[in-house]
């Protein structure tokens, strides 16, 4: 309402309620928030669980994917003509491809849990497709980021990839062992020493500083700092400690903030409006279909491909990440 799809269309108004000295301290502050939600989801990832996912997942999250991925493709080329020209239209299609294809993971453990489903099956066979799916749609957001940072020159590209997969390795082969030491450390029933809690708080920080500095955004380098913390009492702590201050005080301000940054007004004509709601209900279709073979396939009940389909339809804030990562890489025009 606030920003310029409405309110913010009167410049007057826009520069009396939001001049540019709190817009930047709000996009600070949920610039922070993004960075340690992304955290607290790789956090609350059970790495464990790939080892032992069953083909069903793997192929279901695959499913889950490829269509609206497909369906991504083909909006990219419809769009072409109104995108940027300068822009790569591999880049482009990467971006909508993961805005239209990811599962919100943390969104769905939560309504699993509240329906209780979790421990259901349907609720396994989702849950883990829907990591599948997320590991996947970051990996692609990464390699993205990557294009985009450095379109310029082919060399410059490898430099992102490559600095990118040595800080995935120093995350797995250096900070997991040490956060693992830091739990042995701790006598079991203890409460873990704050300054450690501080040294990984810092850590976060550390890490989205080191990959916004090699062209990654600094949300990956918090979601694989998060990933590389062990499942347990530690990873319990650290969601206990935070969650409720960033869900309840900084992610208000990363929503706020991309409302202030959104003008609807640049969608033109119904045609746009047709093509763009036509898009969401293919992608969302296409889910849903891709599971429904996926269930034909190993002999499942229709009715609960289609019970997967509409729960890996699950949208969250993972979505608006990253078409706010694509705004900033000036990729997408919001």
């Amino acid at each position: 309402m606030l920003g310029p799809s409405v309110l913010g269309q009167n410049q007057a108004f826009a520069n009396a309620v939001f001049p540019l000295r709190s817009v930047m301290v709000i996009e600070t502050m949920a610039n922070i928030g993004l960075l340690y939600f992304l955290f607290l989801v790789g956090v609350e990832m059970d790495m464990t669980v790939m080892r032992s996912v069953g083909r069903k997942a793997v192929a279901s999250a695959i499913a889950g994917m490829v269509l609206p991925f497909v369906v991504g493709i083909v909006f990219s080329y419809l769009l072409a003509e109104r995108t940027d020209s300068d822009i790569n239209q591999g880049t482009f299609i990467l971006f909508l491809g993961v805005a239209l294809s990811v599962t919100a993971f943390p969104v769905l453990a939560r309504i699993l849990a509240e329906l209780k489903l979790i421990n259901t099956e349907l609720g396994r066979l989702a849950l883990s497709a829907a990591l599948i799916n997320d590991v996947c749609a970051w990996i692609m957001l990464a390699l993205a980021i990557a294009l985009a940072e450095s379109e310029a020159t082919t060399l410059a590209s490898l430099w992102v990839l490559i600095s990118s997969a040595a800080f995935v390795a120093v995350c797995v082969y250096a900070v997991r062992p040490a956060a693992a030491w830091l739990v042995k450390k701790t006598p079991e029933g203890e409460p873990f020493s704050e300054f450690y809690i501080s040294l990984i708080l810092a850590g976060v920080m550390v890490s989205g500083f080191i990959t916004d500095a090699i062209g990654t955004h600094a949300v990956f380098g918090a979601f694989m700092f998060g990933l590389s913390i062990p499942n347990g009492q530690l990873s319990f702590t650290l969601v206990e400690k935070l969650e409720d201050f960033v869900s309840g005080l900084l992610l208000p301000l990363f929503f706020a903030i991309s409302g202030l940054k959104t003008n609807l007004g640049l969608i033109h004509g119904s045609h746009t409006w047709l093509i763009l709601l036509l898009v969401i209900f293919l992608a969302c279709i296409g889910k849903v279909a891709g599971t429904i073979l996926v269930a034909l396939f190993y002999q499942m009940p229709i009715h609960e491909g289609a019970a997967l389909g509409l729960l890996m339809n699950t949208k969250g804030l993972v979505e608006m990440v990253v078409l706010n990562v694509g705004k900033d890489q000036k990729v997408l025009i919001l």
